[in-house]
């Protein structure tokens, strides 16, 4: 059997360049060269190398390894539709909504699944600190509304935090996302396959910050995951069925992580985002899953490229 040709995309120039090249390495050392025939490009660099790749037909699948804007937002997604080229992951439709953190919410919210209460600025928008603190009451997040790994979020817990989280938050885009703190446990389950399963539910403890932050995620031993959470059968059925429902009401394929909180004053689950490109290394949260449900990272692997190449993108 002749090797499966695969272009893998890694880097790029969003925020998070540094956890994709991270995940892109785990990738290329993971697949297994005796399978497929791999060509790294850094969108950064190769972009026009890629896209005449591309249209020479050099590879059969694309493997875009890419987080935040430019990668995982859609824009990519489009491109690879217009020419053609299949590739892993959700498509372009679903990869925008749910980057857009404000717009996942809303369909989770359509879609009967609790969300918290948020307000919408935008860059030039007049707003009033002490309103947003009577609507939201404190601690609050701030987050910029198009990104990820947690680059540009902060907990304002008195005005001047919200005042310094507000004025950062925007150097990361045009439009932000003001959002209740919820006090719970914090939850994540992976969505694999077409038809969509859930993997594992993970449970997720920061211990060098007060919440799960750029440094709590990526510094060694700075959150300890808990793989299978230990959380009653009744939580862990409805977070999986949550998860596979936000899934498909955004419309995505192949794999996606959706993030909840358990709150601890009304028992419910909140759902707060989804990933349409998890990350994929050594720390990552989807390979540990995926593990415990007996696939190592290079069936995990395996398993994406097939599913991806047994449906159209859409």
């Amino acid at each position: 059997m002749p090797k499966l040709r695969i272009a893998l995309l890694m880097g790029g120039i969003s925020g998070e360049r540094k956890i994709s090249l991270k995940t892109g390495a785990k990738i290329y050392t993971t697949l297994d060269k005796n399978k497929y025939e791999i060509c790294k490009y850094d969108p950064k660099h190769d972009l026009k190398i890629f896209i005449n790749d591309t249209l020479n037909k050099k590879f059969d699948l694309v493997f875009p390894a890419l987080h935040g804007p430019f990668g995982e937002d859609g824009r990519l997604q489009g491109m690879l539709d217009m020419m053609g080229m299949p590739y892993v992951f959700s498509g372009c439709l679903a990869s925008a909504l749910a980057m857009d953190k404000a717009k996942a919410k809303i369909i989770a919210r359509n879609s009967g699944i609790n969300v918290g209460r948020d307000i919408i600025l935008n860059n030039n928008d007049s707003y009033n600190i002490k309103k947003i603190i009577k609507k939201l009451s404190l601690p609050i997040f701030i987050k910029p509304l198009l990104s990820g790994s947690s680059v540009g979020i902060s907990m304002a817990k008195n005005d001047k935090d919200l005042q310094k989280g507000i004025l950062n938050a925007f150097k990361f885009g045009n439009k932000i996302l003001l959002e209740e703190f919820i006090n719970g446990r914090e939850l994540t389950v992976p969505i694999i396959g077409n038809p969509p399963e859930s993997l594992p539910v993970i449970e997720i403890k920061p211990k060098i910050s007060q919440w799960f932050d750029y440094k709590a995620k990526y510094k060694k031993g700075g959150t300890e995951e808990i793989c299978p959470a230990h959380i009653p059968n009744n939580i862990k059925k409805e977070i999986q069925l949550l998860g596979i429902k936000i899934f498909k009401a955004v419309g995505c394929k192949d794999l996606a992580r959706a993030d909840f909180i358990w709150s601890k004053i009304d028992n419910k689950l909140y759902f707060l985002e989804i990933n349409t490109i998890p990350g994929m290394t050594d720390a990552s949260l989807t390979p540990q899953s995926a593990k415990v449900a007996g696939l190592d990272f290079g069936q995990f692997l395996d398993k994406l490229i097939e599913t991806a190449l047994n449906n159209k993108n859409v």
